[in-house]
């Protein structure tokens, strides 16, 4: 039966777990960590030690070396096998002076000892100093996973580990790359008629929808710029389905603009332009750092989605090539693009995408036309 006892303080008290199987020496100890002002639970073993990490973790703990059932040697490598329990700062509490069983106290995990009988202030002295390591260590974990995920809403988590690993020039090259840009068409008219509290939440919301999309389809979000978005796909883990990814999502986001539109029962289009080729992608500033990319393909995505449609995705013959529904687009005129002369481009309409979705789920038998 465990011998448990649980102060009522307030959460942020210190716990300390007293485990010994001398009822007056477990005693002693208890009432000199009350008195400290910290709060207590209780084991009788190392069997029942671990029962009670099971159901709460303490912030330190006090536990004899020799214990029927289990000893303190080998609950304490127990202790620190376990996920739970593994940083819990132990300190051994042991009548062996021995230089053999101080060393394997602290083989097995023990981060102090002190020997029987116990001298109460150096006991006092070294929990309190172990209590607050422990604390300020766990500080440091909560501010590097806080600094990891705001790095990870910044940064893909390969260019992370990275940055981690002090690498302080990063600049890659990727063979193929396809590269989005998209631009919501009527926006910029609705935000002289809304107030700028009500842009934001209406720009966030969208772009958080087209945020899990790149999630889903294993994308990478480059930037917002403005009322646009910017995706690539194939980095920076290349991928050989790179145009047929970026295709998916570039769909689903219409889809999404047009779900967006019934429910606000607004009139805003995606224009929406893709190249393929190759880019040059890494991390510059100083203070503030931003994951971008770079070059004649970059370029040429935004002038794809310039010289488009509402509504529509317009993709280079570099794209197109590369598709595995090439069905659904249209070859245009030769164009005149800025700084490239004529190109031949591909016209994607989205109305048409959904007629023929609509026909294949009716030949399906899952839908109706």
């Amino acid at each position: 039966m465990l011998m448990l006892t649980l102060l009522k303080n307030p959460q942020d008290t210190p716990l300390v777990l007293i485990v010994d199987d001398e009822q007056t020496q477990q005693l002693f100890m208890r009432r000199v960590m009350e008195k400290e002002g910290y709060q207590v639970i209780e084991a009788a073993n190392g069997e029942e030690c671990l029962e009670v990490c099971q159901q709460q973790t303490p912030d330190i703990i006090l536990i004899d070396a020799l214990m029927p059932v289990m000893d303190g040697f080998t609950c304490c490598a127990q202790l620190k096998a376990q996920p739970e329990t593994k940083q819990v700062p132990v300190l051994m509490i042991t009548s062996l002076e021995d230089k053999q069983s101080v060393n394997k106290a602290f083989e097995v995990g023990a981060i102090d000892y002190v020997t029987k009988p116990i001298h109460w202030p150096v006991l006092l002295q070294r929990v309190r100093r172990l209590i607050k390591e422990a604390q300020l260590y766990k500080e440091l974990l909560d501010s590097q996973a806080i600094n990891e995920k705001l790095l990870l809403n910044t940064f893909p988590k390969p260019i992370v580990e990275r940055l981690k690993k002090v690498e302080w020039v990063i600049a890659d090259q990727f063979e193929n790359v396809s590269v989005l840009f998209a631009d919501m068409v009527g926006f910029t008219r609705l935000a002289s008629q809304i107030s700028p509290t009500e842009l934001i939440i209406k720009l966030n919301s969208i772009f958080s929808e087209f945020d899990q999309l790149t999630e889903e389809y294993g994308l990478e979000k480059i930037k917002t710029i403005g009322d646009g978005y910017m995706v690539a796909s194939g980095l920076p883990t290349p991928r050989k389905d790179s145009a047929d990814a970026i295709l998916e999502m570039s769909l689903a986001m219409q889809e999404t603009m047009e779900k967006i539109n019934k429910k606000t029962r607004e009139k805003l289009k995606l224009r929406i332009g893709i190249n393929s080729g190759p880019v040059v992608a890494g991390v510059i500033g100083i203070k503030k750092f931003s994951y971008d990319l770079w070059g004649d393909t970059v370029n040429t995505a935004s002038r794809m989605e310039k010289y488009g449609f509402p509504g529509c995705i317009q993709i280079t013959e570099a794209t197109y090539k590369q598709l595995s529904k090439k069905h659904l687009f249209t070859a245009r005129d030769a164009i005149d693009i800025k700084g490239k002369g004529k190109m031949k481009t591909f016209l994607f309409d989205f109305l048409e995408y959904k007629k023929s979705e609509n026909r294949e789920r009716k030949s399906n038998g899952d839908g109706e036309e």
